[in-house]
């Protein structure tokens, strides 16, 4: 399945300084969830500092993810079950001072 996958507000950073990733996520008998996206993203595209998006099997708090433009909270979050063609964009709204 073809998604769009997107980091925002520094998240980037961890991601290889990239924003945008194109992916083709592998084929599975189940569906996929945005639970098994974001583990699948920490294993796949993260390069480092885990710690600083994910805490247990969410994102942590501090990050708003958005799903083709809609907060995810609206969705169902972990439980929104992933379509082909999303765009899922991961925004961290929290900066160092």
């Amino acid at each position: 399945m073809d998604i769009n996958i997107k980091f925002s507000g520094g998240l980037e950073l961890l991601f290889k300084n990239q924003k945008d990733y194109n992916v083709k996520l592998p084929d599975s008998n189940k569906k996929w969830t945005m639970k098994s996206l974001i583990a699948w993203t920490k294993e796949n595209l993260l390069q480092e500092r885990p710690e600083l998006f994910v805490q247990g099997e969410t994102v942590r708090p501090g990050i708003l993810v958005l799903v083709n433009d809609s907060d995810w909270e609206l969705l169902g979050e972990l439980d929104y079950e992933i379509q082909p063609g999303d765009t899922v964009l991961f925004i961290s709204t929290l900066h160092g001072g």
